[in-house]
């Protein structure tokens, strides 16, 4: 009798761990396939150019060629996440970014509030089209500027060119925090965009970028 009590014990707690798992992977999206762009938009202005040539994939990798400006883009809008992805620089280290829930006509750039991967200032907020948010106790938001920059906290956390990053990007209703290699960077509250698309930009040398996933958060 014994024997078949811990028996049902145990296959009650093991349908309870496979529930929970189960739960768990219905909550990670995957915004990448690691294979192909599907679910994705490839953009830039220039229609003459063909984006294949600024975009490709190679053994589960995004190459960017950083020129022309644009961005890949998701075709969904999302909004209450934990975006993962991961960068490097396979040349000298310029300038890139993720941009968070964008809106409008595809352009360089959507209205849209960036957490910054430019060399150095990974991390940052860059306000885009007058979009704001609140950093410190004080909003920031100035609509008659096409930019408006907010520094990051600490000290650089990125890794040395040749070498992968981390960016972990909460956004949760109006709050966004901005962890680069586990090191939280920025917090922001009260932002004026709380849902739309994200894209990674082509804007300045070759980057790659692997990884891409969200977690939905409740």
């Amino acid at each position: 009798m014994r024997k078949i009590t811990v028996g049902l014990v145990a296959a009650v707690v093991l349908s309870a761990v496979l529930a929970a798992g189960g739960c768990a992977s219905q909550k990670r999206v995957a915004l990448w396939n690691g294979k192909d762009f599907t679910g994705w938009k490839l953009f830039v202005p220039d229609r003459s150019v063909d984006v294949r040539s600024v975009w490709s994939v190679k053994d589960g990798v995004i190459h960017c060629k950083g020129q022309p400006n644009g961005y890949m883009r998701t075709q969904a809008d999302y909004s209450d996440y934990k975006l993962h992805l991961e960068w490097r620089w396979v040349e000298q280290p310029t300038n890139s970014g993720v941009l968070l829930h964008a809106s409008g006509p595809d352009k360089v750039w959507p209205r849209c509030i960036e957490s910054q991967l430019k060399s150095g200032n990974a991390g940052d907020f860059v306000l885009i089209g007058g979009t704001g948010i609140g950093v410190g106790g004080r909003f920031i938001q100035d609509v008659s500027e096409q930019y408006v920059t907010v520094p990051k906290k600490q000290e650089s956390s990125e890794r040395a060119p040749g070498q992968w990053n981390t960016y972990e990007i909460i956004c949760r209703g109006d709050t966004i925090l901005n962890y680069v290699n586990g090191v939280l960077q920025n917090k922001g509250t009260n932002a004026t965009e709380t849902s739309g698309r994200i894209c990674l930009q082509s804007e300045g040398s070759p980057i790659e970028f692997r990884n891409i996933y969200i977690e939905l958060l409740d």
